[in-house]
């Protein structure tokens, strides 16, 4: 385990019997039920599956600390995982066995968690950005100069609807974004044509699905059984749909998705290499980027804070890292040689 570990008190509260028997299917029950994301949903079942595997498909009931210890170990020693990764892989184990296994044992209280260092994040300048922008053609590039002209996540790009954009007052709300959080952020000027036009594409696409008889769209919680309608209307579609329709997951109806992060993460890393940048550059760094230019430009850094979705200030001010260097901070010496 690693040397430095802090602690977290854990806090257990009654919860519903399963409807499933096998593990992994209560394990996704409960992380549905709490209304964790599809991502941590994801993650959680990775880690757990692999710490049943590590120790030979022992059913967790059976085994306590020292194998959590253990797995813990094996991961930072022998994989050398990173803390934050090591964090998340304990997390998932402290969910099992808490929310799942409904053990609340000394040892849960008791384990460490990695503290992660705080690491500098990638920023381009205005020139690379460009260069990068310059490589992307079509949707990839509108949804590009979106996230560097909004700070937008990719997922709460891709996942915009038609009517959360606002043209007359210039603003597109991001709806539930990380941590279930809303918020407003600017609509740039240059997008607006850009956007209206990706919005007629889409319209035809949408109507095409409604002359088929396949219209419909995934729908927040519960509003489907409230508004039977809704999923099946303009407004709710898709600003960047798929161009087919897709198996969900979760239900498993088959409809239209929206883009896939996939599939742009993949043209913006091909973009990258063809702007010839050799920085780690991908997707999120536009939203860096997006941060980190509107306060070298003078911008209050509480406003970027709302603008970014910060829960805390001391988040958006790793971004003022790059205003203590290049040209226009502290001189070097050997420059005065």
């Amino acid at each position: 385990m690693p040397a430095q570990l802090r602690q977290r008190p854990i806090s257990f509260e009654p919860l519903p019997q399963f409807q499933s028997t096998r593990l992994l299917d209560q394990l996704r029950e409960r992380i549905r039920m709490l209304h964790y994301s599809p991502s941590t949903e994801q993650a959680y079942k990775y880690w757990c599956r692999a710490f049943i595997r590590f120790h030979g498909l022992r059913h967790p009931s059976t085994m306590g600390g020292p194998e959590v210890e253990a797995f813990l170990t094996y991961l930072a020693a022998d994989r050398c995982l990173a803390p934050s990764s090591h964090r998340q892989a304990l997390s998932a184990l402290l969910f099992l066995y808490g929310k799942v296994l409904g053990q609340q044992l000394p040892w849960m209280q008791e384990i460490g968690r990695p503290v992660p260092k705080r690491r500098l994040p990638v920023v381009l300048s205005v020139d690379e950005v460009s260069a990068i922008l310059r490589q992307l053609v079509g949707v990839h590039q509108l949804l590009a100069r979106l996230l560097y002209g909004t700070g937008l996540r990719i997922s709460e790009a891709v996942g915009l609807r038609v009517k959360d954009i606002d043209f007359s007052q210039r603003a597109i709300f991001v709806r539930q974004g990380k941590g279930g959080k809303d918020r407003v952020v600017m609509l740039p000027t240059s997008l607006l044509l850009d956007l209206r036009e990706q919005l007629g594409c889409g319209r035809q696409v949408w109507w095409a699905d409604v002359e088929s008889g396949r219209a419909g769209v995934e729908m927040p919680y519960a509003l489907e059984r409230k508004y039977p309608r809704a999923a099946l209307s303009w407004g709710w579609f898709w600003v960047f749909p798929q161009d087919h329709h897709a198996t969900d997951p979760r239900s498993g109806v088959i409809r239209r998705h929206h883009l896939y992060e996939e599939t742009f993460q993949r043209a913006f890393k091909r973009a990258v290499t063809a702007a010839g940048i050799v920085k780690p550059a991908t997707p999120h760094t536009l939203r860096h980027c997006f941060a980190t230019h509107l306060l070298q430009n003078g911008s209050d850094i509480r406003t970027v804070q709302e603008l970014l979705g910060h829960a805390d200030v001391s988040t958006t001010m790793i971004y003022t890292h790059v205003l203590q260097m290049g040209g226009g901070a502290v001189r070097s010496p050997l420059d005065q040689l």
